[in-house]
């Protein structure tokens, strides 16, 4: 049996990637956006003024060597522009109580809101991660803990620009619940 003419392959048009439209927003965007990522503006100028970058890879590996190059002054910016996400709707608010006492002590051994990277975590262990993080790293002396909260603002940041690079909305990357610092959230209500 033979077969017709083959008919010419359709082309789509090309679609920009996420790093694409990255490499070339006007400065300011490129800067707005790594800001949702990590609160400062020493980091994003650094990663926006070095575009464009040829891959991933190479966009993550700029942000994690501006992370590393934090001065303590970055640092406590970043620490403070960190955002407070959303915990699971169902949590009791038992929990809510122990994370805000938690994060109390914490924020009066250090000075700056408790950081923790939970990407990788499932939703359930979320609330027992940050609470045995938290206890943990309570008794870290402050220049430990600095070095500890940089490293895991360091992983929020990359995280965050992963999401992005995933072509997400950019309004998620600084709400991720899963992503960021421990929650002053009211209890969810009927609990």
């Amino acid at each position: 049996m033979t077969r017709g003419p083959t008919l010419p392959a359709h082309h789509l048009p090309y679609l920009p990637k996420p790093l694409d439209a990255f490499n070339t927003a006007p400065a300011d965007e490129a800067r707005a956006l790594l800001l949702h990522c990590l609160h400062s503006p020493r980091w994003s100028d650094r990663i926006a003024d070095h575009r464009p970058y040829p891959d991933p890879e190479s966009l993550l590996a700029a942000a994690d060597e501006a992370a590393y190059d934090l001065s303590p002054a970055d640092l406590a910016e970043a620490l403070a522009g960190e955002p407070l996400p959303e915990l699971p709707e169902d949590t009791y608010s038992a929990a809510h109580t122990a994370l805000s006492a938690a994060h109390a002590a914490y924020e009066a051994r250090f000075g700056h809101a408790f950081v923790i990277y939970l990407g990788d975590v499932p939703p359930g262990e979320v609330i027992d991660r940050i609470l045995e993080a938290i206890r943990s790293r309570l008794a870290n002396d402050p220049e430990e803990e600095r070095v500890t909260a940089a490293e895991e603002l360091r992983r929020l940041a990359r995280g965050r620009l992963l999401v992005q690079l995933r072509g997400a909305r950019p309004a998620s990357l600084c709400g991720c619940r899963h992503m960021g610092a421990t929650s002053r959230n009211a209890p969810a209500t009927g609990r």
